[in-house]
């Protein structure tokens, strides 16, 4: 197994290698395809065909913004959480996904980005739908992990041989410090999800946002410690500014 690490627009990429196919970890955003598939053609020197699996971790423009189109692309497999419905789902849905495709451009600008088109399909339409340590189809040295809490569909995946888990968003790198990314949902998962990660003594941790790390007591401790008790989510942080505008005429 061979895994790599590519910067992606907003996050990092981990496309994992073996002789008989390539695993993405995560649906990328769609401004992540052209360099993709030109690293597997130009650095891997293998057709793009040999992309058997693309795992979307959870519903978010740079976990899931390049997975259909990939799956067009290249013929791969999608795989997601055995969780009912659709992350996005309504009218408080569809605004919540513009909100989203507006944080991940807000995002690049302030990493000086150039702008792209990150639009994508708000409903997933997965091949394989994965329970919590159920082993990934094709790639059974993964096992899939439920680790819900940013969302109620999150999953990290599990390298038993080497120790390594990718974790997604379940924690960010901020000013040298892991805590808890934006939003939490739910809460209580979380907490739970932060505990079932340290229960498996990991080598290493996979970060979407903050590479490959290997974080001590301390640093699960600190994260645990910042964790929200009530939900964070675009709503709350809306009306919470409202009162705070309206507290102070």
């Amino acid at each position: 197994m061979k895994l790599h690490q590519i910067d992606g627009y907003i996050q990092s990429i981990y496309l994992v290698e073996y002789r008989y196919g390539l695993l993405l970890l995560d649906g990328c955003c769609r401004a992540d395809i052209p360099h993709l598939l030109n690293f597997i053609r130009e650095q891997l020197k293998r057709p793009v065909k040999d992309l058997k699996l693309v795992i979307v971790t959870h519903m978010h423009p740079d976990h899931a913004g390049a997975a259909h189109r990939l799956r067009k692309l290249t013929g791969c497999s999608i795989a997601a959480a055995n969780v009912p419905g659709q992350w996005y789902q309504g009218i408080d849905g569809i605004l919540m996904h513009w909100t989203d495709l507006l944080l991940a451009s807000w995002v690049a600008k302030r990493m000086k980005k150039t702008r792209c088109n990150l639009w994508y399909n708000a409903k997933l339409k997965p091949d394989y739908l994965l329970d919590d340590q159920e082993l990934v189809p094709g790639f059974p040295e993964w096992r899939a992990l439920s680790t819900q809490g940013h969302t109620d569909r999150d999953l990290s995946l599990y390298h038993q041989n080497s120790g390594k888990v990718y974790v997604a968003d379940l924690m960010v790198k901020v000013k040298g410090r892991y805590i808890p990314p934006f939003p939490v949902f739910y809460p209580n998962r979380y907490r739970q999800s932060v505990n079932k990660i340290v229960a498996l003594s990991p080598t290493s941790l996979l970060l979407a946002h903050g590479g490959e790390i290997c974080p001590s007591q301390d640093d699960f401790q600190h994260l645990l410690d910042k964790a929200p008790t009530t939900p964070t989510t675009h709503w709350r942080s809306v009306k919470t500014k409202f009162k705070r505008a309206f507290s102070a005429t």
